[in-house]
Order: structure tokens, then C-alpha cells, then sequence
């Protein structure tokens, strides 16, 4: 499905990490593997550290912190706010939505759109298309989106596929009409019958946990995880990875009336450094427009990953320059999404620590 906006722009961006750092030097013991079949793994995966929440944080706790933390530097105004957009699959509770919550404990006006979207790597982008339509709203001028997981909580430690990847973190991005003519162009997949390659089985109504779905099982790679943990067969992603997303890429700049070469920077979901720099080969883009540097120092956090590595590479340059940028999430679902549009002159883009 391809997606089209014109007079929308993101005005900020602000990434934040839990402080508490696990490297992975410390946990090699945990896998079943030589050191030297490790030390292999981390250099072409990108296993290094990760950002994980301390026991009973929750996402919720995440977004408050940046958004007060917008507030106090008065880079936002409550009373501006007219939609909160949040996407997460680690919500602090089943009911109510976490965008309520956020919003109670914020104390917003009840005069405002809250909604939750239970998305995962793809969602960067689509929590940005909801943005968008909103705004076609005349008494929408401004939309928070929130991109926030903790899924390092289910994650096992005994799973070298997933374990030394998955890190938390949140982010917010500020998304206002604008009337510059600028045109936005997006595309979204989905393909349900490939649900069962990224999935937690148990944990929600049709298999709730227990004693029985905690039981760590040994896999035939050698991996210890529980049906209350993600369960991902990395064979099927990549190749799910590998095989549409450069010719959605491909429609897309078609689309724009673009292509690669204008393209400044391709900032796409963070998986691992290797399936990142695959997709780069594929696609004949040069490693250094599409950067893979954000999973081995902050961890993979699902939908968090892409506004990360903008805030993490670009920075304060995105408060003075202008960039064309290609933006692609892909993952659980299946779901992939993407996005080509202009960023730059923001009023921020920042990374913080998330210190409480």
C-alpha cells in the first residue's frame, strides 16, 4: 500500500535510554558456546552492550521522563498537545491503554486524541502515518508520538539469539502541520501468515502464563528460552528481511521521483549490525549511508530503533541541516514499512538518560 502527505513536518526528537548497561563479555557463560565461537558471533553480529530497564520500570515511566524533561527545557507546552500516539507490544497493562496513563500522570487537557498501537519494528513508521493523518484534522496542529519497548524483560538469558540484542528505550517525536509544500511518500506490508517467526507464545489471552509456560526448554540450536519468552527463528526473518525489503525500497524512490543517490541517509530498523550491512549490500548502498552503529552500543528496541539512530548519528545536526532520508522498519507481523521524507531544523534531537 502506497502513502502519501504533503504540509506535515517532525519538529523533535528526543531518544531515552535506561542507564544500566549489560555487556556482553559479562554474559558469555550464559550460551552454549565456545569463547572463541562468541567473540565471532559479537564481532559480526554486534553483540557488545545494551540498555535494559531496572526491575519494576515500565515504559510509561519512559515517555513521562522525556516529555517532562521537554517540558522543564520548554521545548514543548502541554496545552500544544493534541494527540498522543504510542507504540509498544510492552504496554504497562492490558487495560487501560498505556497513552492514558502517560496522559493522567501528565496531567494533559482532556481535549486530546490518546491512542495505543501494539506494533513492533515496523512501528516507527506507522506510529509517523497515524501522525500524519491526524493532522489532516483542522483542529490538529501537533502530535506526539511515543516509540517505547522493554522487552529485554522477555527475553531469556540463555538465548544467544535474541539475548545479547534486545535492549529498552523510548523516544518521542514531535510531528506539526507545516506549509512548505513539502510532500511525504510512505509505503506499509503485511503478510500474517509468516505471525508465528517473531512471536512470545504465552502471556496473553489465548495462552496464559503459568508454571508450565516458564519451564526454560533446551531448542535444537542450543538456546534455553520458555513460552513466556520471544521466540524467533532468525533464519526466516532474514530471509523475510532480505527478500522484500529492497524492492519495497525500490517502488518507493520510484514514487518520490527519487533515488538512492539523492538519498542522504537510509535509516533503517536495527536488528543486528550484520543483517543491516546485508541489506546494504542488496540494495548497493554504501555502508556509510546506512549506518548500523546503534544495536551494539544501546541493544535492539524494536520500534525505538530508527528515531535512536537518528538522535545517535545525526544529532545537532539535524537542529541545523536538512536531510532527504529513507526510513524502513521491519519485523514481527510480518509487518515492513517505510517512508521517504526531509528532516531537519528540528528544535531538538537529543539523547538522554534515563536516570530514576
Amino acid at each position: 500500500m502506497n502513502l502519501k502527505f504533503t504540509d506535515k513536518k517532525i519538529t523533535g526528537i528526543l531518544t531515552v535510554f535506561p542507564e544500566k548497561e549489560i555487556k556482553f563479555d559479562d554474559e558469555i557463560d550464559n550460551y552454549e558456546f565456545t569463547r572463541q565461537q562468541s567473540m565471532k558471533l559479537k564481532l559480526v553480529m554486534g553483540f557488545n552492550k545494551r540498555r535494559v530497564v531496572k526491575e519494576g520500570t515500565a515504559i510509561s515511566d519512559l515517555c513521562v521522563f522525556g516529555l517532562n524533561h521537554l517540558f522543564e527545557k520548554n521545548l514543548l507546552k502541554k496545552e500544544d498537545i493534541d494527540a498522543l500516539i504510542l507504540v509498544t507490544q510492552s504496554p504497562d497493562h492490558f487495560m487501560p491503554s498505556t497513552s492514558h496513563i502517560i496522559h493522567g500522570k501528565l496531567g494533559l487537557k482532556q481535549d486530546i486524541y490518546c491512542s495505543d498501537i501494539n506494533q513492533g519494528c515496523a512501528g516507527y513508521s506507522y506510529g509517523l502515518n497515524h501522525a500524519f493523518m491526524l493532522l489532516e484534522q483542522e483542529e490538529i496542529n501537533k502530535v506526539v508520538v511515543l516509540n517505547a519497548d522493554i522487552l529485554s524483560i522477555k527475553v531469556s538469558n540463555k538465548d544467544r539469539s535474541s539475548g545479547p540484542l534486545t535492549g529498552d528505550g523510548a523516544t518521542i517525536t514531535i510531528v506539526e502541520k507545516n506549509q512548505d509544500g513539502n510532500t511525504i511518500y510512505g509505503s506499509v506490508k503485511s503478510d500474517g501468515s509468516g505471525a508465528s517467526a517473531l512471536i512470545i507464545p504465552a502471556g496473553g489471552f489465548k495462552q496464559p502464563s503459568n508454571e508450565e509456560t516458564g519451564k526454560l526448554v533446551k531448542d535444537k540450536a542450543g538456546n534455553y528460552k520458555a513460552l513466556d519468552h520471544i521466540d524467533m527463528k532468525g533464519d526466516e526473518v532474514f530471509n523475510f528481511v532480505q527478500r522484500e525489503v529492497p524492492p519495497m525500497i525500490d517502488n518507493l524512490l520510484e514514487k518520490a521521483g527519487t533515488t538512492k543517490e539523492d538519498i542522504d541517509y537510509f535509516m533503517f530498523h536495527q536488528p543486528n549490525k550484520f543483517m543491516v550491512k546485508q541489506l546494504a549490500n542488496a540494495m548497493g548502498v554504501p555502508n556509510e549511508k546506512m549506518p548500523n552503529n546503534l544495536v551494539e552500543n544501546f541493544g535492539n528496541s524494536a520500534s525505538v530503533t530508527i528515531p535512536a539512530l537518528m538522535s545517535f548519528n545525526l544529532g545537532e545536526k539535524l537542529k541545523d541541516e536538512s536531510y532527504k532520508i529513507c526510513l524502513c522498519g521491519f519485523g514481527n507481523g510480518l509487518s515492513w514499512s517505510s517512508l521517504v521524507l526531509d528532516i531537519g531544523h528540528l528544535d531538538f534531537c537529543e539523547t538522554i538518560d534515563y536516570n530514576n
